[in-house]
């Protein structure tokens, strides 16, 4: 028995990508609150495009440090189905934020080297899933969506108590290799699939899907 990749397309920034999103076949759409990026969304521009989200398309809120404000200001206004936490937030703060939104949490881990997998032990107890991404540069202005990789095979054998999301440097040309070496099961692209920063490219989110796809490994 095998199961589909899942496969997340972060960065989504309008009503129409939300919908060749969702056709394209992925999951999950990642929506951006964290204005230095090129995809931050307003909570008014974020509540049009989520309203456009196909039935059975998980709509994610990517916050980095969020305050219980902001929170509570989100999940008001937006419709959401998960919130992924992108910034230095400690797993007592993971357990919190669970707690006062009502939505499972995704925790994303940077990882660089060997060491760096110990955090995703410790996380794996409080999150609701994991995002194994690539540990931005010291100068990244972003936490995320950098196009960077990391070294796929310090995940190889590496099983955790929930599910987990590979992330980082992701493209069409390399996804099928990254799922062979790694065993993942959930994939997520943002840079990977754009013609420029911000802007993605709607036969790039389909070849990346159909690659992703086609390489299905053994369901656990």
């Amino acid at each position: 028995m095998s199961n589909p990749v899942r496969v997340k397309i972060c960065g989504v920034t309008n009503r129409q990508l939300m919908q060749e999103v969702g056709n394209a076949g992925a999951q999950y759409a990642g929506l951006v609150f964290f204005e230095k990026s090129p995809r931050s969304l307003t909570l008014n521009q974020a509540r049009s495009i989520a309203l456009e989200a196909p039935t059975g398309l998980a709509k994610v809120a990517l916050v980095v440090n969020p305050s219980d404000s902001f929170l509570e200001h989100l999940t008001a206004e937006v419709p959401l189905d998960m919130i992924q936490l992108h910034g230095s937030e400690p797993p007592q703060r993971v357990t919190e934020i669970k707690q006062k939104t009502g939505l499972p949490v995704m925790k994303a881990i940077g990882v660089a080297a060997q060491n760096d997998l110990k955090k995703l032990d410790i996380y794996a107890t409080v999150a609701d899933q994991l995002m194994v991404d690539a540990k931005p540069p010291k100068d990244a202005l972003l936490p995320g969506g950098n196009g960077f990789a990391f070294d796929w095979s310090l995940l190889q054998g590496r099983h955790w108590t929930g599910p987990w999301m590979l992330a980082g440097g992701l493209n069409p040309e390399n996804v099928a290799q990254a799922i062979a070496i790694t065993g993942a099961q959930q994939i997520d692209v943002s840079s990977g699939v754009e013609i420029r920063p911000g802007e993605k490219d709607v036969q790039k989110i389909k070849d990346f899907v159909r690659a992703a796809q086609t390489h299905s490994v053994a369901a656990i």
